[in-house]
C-alpha cells in the first residue's frame, strides 16, 4: 500500500507539478484557444478616465475569421457607434447620424485593443518586460501596450481566471494612472456567426431606430483646456451653414492648428465617407485620426482639428481637453 501511494505521489510530481502551469503554458493555452476558434462574442463594461472625468461604455464584440464588429454604447447618453472590419474595409458607423467613415486600414492588427481578445493574445505573446503573478483564483500579467495615436498609454494588467478567460484588463499611462478598465462579463468561443453579421447595410438597418436630436445653433463655443506652449488663439469666426452654425478658431504659434466646431447634420440617406485615417477612442465617442487631422462628434457638435505641425499625440491631447463645459480663452 505504501509503495502504491509513493508511486502516485511521484507520478503527480513528475507530471507538471500536479497540474501547476507555468506562465508560458498559460499564455500558450490562451493563444491557442483564440487561434483554434473561428471566432467569439464577448460583452463587458469599459471605463475611460481623463483626469477627473469618467466615461463608461457597454462593449459588445463579435469576431468571425477576419471579420470584427465592436458596438460601443455610451452608458450616459445611450449613444452608440460601431466599428466593423469586413472584406471591404474598416468602418466606423454612427447610426444616429446615418453615416459611416470607411478606411483602408490594418485595424485592429497593429495596435493594442483593450476590448479585443486577439489583441490581448498578441500582447501576452510578447515576452518583452512581461511580468506574471499567480493569485489564489486568477493569473495576473503585466505587459507593454502599443497605441500608435496615444503614446502615453504604456502598460496593462491582464487578469485571467484559472480557466484561462480574461476577467479584467487595466491600461496605465506613463504616470502609472489607470486610463482604461475593461471588465469582461461574457465570452463565448463557439458562437453562430456569418458574413451577414458584419455587413454594414444590415447593421445600419438593424439599428435604424437610433435617433439624434439636431440642433440649429451653437449655444456655447467650447475652448480646449490644453493648448501647446507657444500657441494661442488669434482669430475666431462664426458663420452660418445650411442647417446650423460653424465656428472657426485659428491657433497660431509653434504648434499652430485650426479648430472647427459645427452643428452635426443627420444624413437623409445612409452615407459612407472615405477616409485615409484610423478609428480612435476619445473620451465619450469614437474619432477619426489622420497624420494631420482629428475629427469626432459629441453632444450634437462635430469637431475637427487640423494641423501640419502637430503629432497625433498632441492633437489627441487637445481633443481630450475639450469638455462640455465652456472654458475661458
Amino acid at each position: 500500500m505504501k509503495k502504491i501511494l509513493f508511486l502516485v505521489v511521484l507520478t503527480c510530481f513528475l507530471v507538471s507539478g500536479c497540474g501547476k502551469m507555468s506562465q508560458k503554458d498559460i499564455v500558450k493555452e490562451f493563444i491557442q484557444k483564440i487561434e483554434s476558434s473561428d471566432g467569439y462574442v464577448s460583452a463587458g463594461k469599459l471605463t475611460v478616465r481623463n483626469n477627473d472625468e469618467v466615461y463608461e461604455y457597454q462593449v459588445d464584440v463579435s469576431n468571425w475569421k477576419d471579420n470584427y464588429k465592436v458596438v460601443l454604447t455610451n452608458l450616459a447618453n445611450q449613444h452608440s457607434q460601431v466599428i466593423v472590419k469586413n472584406s471591404d474595409g474598416v468602418y466606423v458607423l454612427t447610426p444616429s447620424l446615418n453615416k459611416s467613415f470607411r478606411f483602408q486600414s490594418d485595424w485592429p492588427y497593429q495596435n493594442s485593443q483593450v476590448y479585443l481578445l486577439n489583441a490581448l493574445a498578441r500582447d501576452l505573446g510578447s515576452e518583452e518586460d512581461r511580468e506574471f503573478t499567480e493569485k489564489e483564483d486568477s493569473y495576473v500579467f503585466m505587459t507593454n501596450v502599443h497605441y500608435s495615436n496615444n503614446h502615453k498609454l504604456v502598460r496593462q494588467k491582464i487578469i485571467l481566471s484559472k480557466k484561462g478567460k480574461p476577467e479584467k484588463v487595466i491600461v496605465y499611462d506613463d504616470d502609472g494612472v489607470e486610463a482604461m478598465t475593461m471588465i469582461y462579463e461574457k465570452i463565448d468561443y463557439s458562437p453562430s456567426l456569418s458574413e451577414e453579421d458584419f455587413d454594414v447595410q444590415s447593421i445600419m438597418q438593424n439599428r435604424s431606430d437610433e435617433t439624434f436630436q439636431e440642433v440649429s445653433n451653437l449655444e456655447d463655443i467650447i475652448y480646449p483646456l490644453y493648448i501647446p506652449d507657444g500657441t494661442k488663439l488669434v482669430s475666431e469666426e462664426k458663420i452660418a451653414k445650411e442647417n446650423g452654425e460653424r465656428v472657426l478658431m485659428n491657433y497660431d504659434g509653434e504648434k499652430s492648428f485650426l479648430l472647427v466646431e459645427e452643428t452635426a447634420d443627420v444624413f437623409h440617406d445612409f452615407t459612407i465617407i472615405p477616409s485615409s485615417g484610423e478609428p480612435c477612442l476619445l473620451m465619450d465617442t469614437m474619432g477619426v485620426v489622420t497624420d494631420n487631422s482629428l475629427s469626432w462628434t459629441s453632444g450634437g457638435v462635430e469637431f475637427y482639428i487640423v494641423s501640419d505641425v502637430m503629432s497625433q499625440d498632441e492633437m489627441m491631447e487637445v481633443a481630450q481637453s475639450i469638455s462640455g463645459i465652456v472654458s475661458m480663452k
